[in-house]
């Protein structure tokens, strides 16, 4: 099959469903309630407290409710005005919170009620987020709302750790994916492997249940066990560690590191560049170096 063939399945594969593009045509139309708040579905950026955009601090600064995830870093939440009601919904893991029913019905009841409402999500909210399913509800219900971008994890991850995931002579494509399905997330889905061969970098994203079963799914679909990997642990925050390999090692490196989610996989010759472009872990090493000394 050719790659223009893989782009069209792929496409189609992440096509509405005919009930959801029914209920947006119907929707898209009407104006939005009277005397309803409004919904901010805002991107909290990849960890770090200075990479959420000043559009979504601004956002944070008027709200009256906040639902916010596990991978949002909570220095966000002191930016909110007082007397903001802040709700946590996260999951991470399989271990949710509340279900994703439960959170849009939260989000609409909140802005009915006449508030502002934000809703604060890790990464960019329209990758691999559910933002769009959010924002679908609003229209639905009728509800204004805006989307705000936010920097995404693969973008962190890639910058903090040395990665190009586009370089000259090495990389003029990269594809984002995920390992978790649409399902319960008690099996991968690695549907996407076989555009793999036909991509320069492929960036996995929740993969960290996952990594075996990604690597051999990898391997089948044809690309090289000697083709680098880089595995990204707590991207942009303090605690960001970076390791590499191929795929006929890596698995054993993350588990001799002990390196916890979340992670971010990169895929592709291009993590080869981290051990000389990282520049955010050597400097936190610098830093951790001079602490010691000026501690003994």
């Amino acid at each position: 099959m050719r790659l223009d063939e893989y782009a069209v399945l792929a496409l189609s594969a992440r096509l509405l469903t005919k009930d959801q593009l029914l209920t947006a045509s119907a929707c898209n139309m009407s104006e939005p309630e009277k005397n309803s708040g409004k919904v901010f579905i805002v991107g909290a950026g990849p960890g770090a407290a200075d990479l959420i955009t000043v559009r979504g601090m601004r956002a944070l600064r008027q709200a009256d409710v906040i639902l916010y995830d596990a991978l949002v870093n909570p220095e966000f939440l002191s930016y909110a005005p007082p007397g903001c009601e802040q709700l946590f919904v996260g999951k991470r893991c399989g271990r949710h919170s509340m279900k994703q029913s439960e959170i849009n019905h939260l989000i609409i009841q909140k802005a009915r009620e006449g508030k502002t409402v934000v809703r604060l999500k890790g990464g960019d909210p329209l990758i691999f987020a559910r933002g769009g399913e959010e924002a679908l509800e609003c229209v639905a219900a009728g509800l204004e709302f805006e989307i705000i971008p936010g920097v995404s994890s693969a973008l962190g991850a890639a910058s903090h750790a040395g990665i190009p995931l586009t370089h000259r002579g090495l990389a003029s494509s990269v594809a984002f994916v995920t390992a978790h399905g649409a399902g319960t997330g008690d099996i991968p889905d690695l549907s996407w492997r076989k555009l793999a061969p036909f991509v320069d970098t492929l960036v996995i994203f929740m993969g960290a249940s996952w990594l075996r079963e990604t690597v051999c799914a990898l391997v089948e679909a044809g690309l090289p066990r000697n083709t680098p990997v880089a595995v990204v642990s707590n991207a942009t925050r303090e605690d960001q560690i970076t390791v590499s390999g191929t795929l006929a090692s890596i698995v054993d490196i993350v588990e001799e590191a002990r390196v916890a989610p979340p992670i971010l996989i990169i895929v592709g010759a291009v993590t080869r560049l981290s051990d000389t472009l990282n520049w955010f872990e050597t400097q936190q090493k610098a830093l951790l170096d001079m602490a010691c000394l000026e501690g003994s």
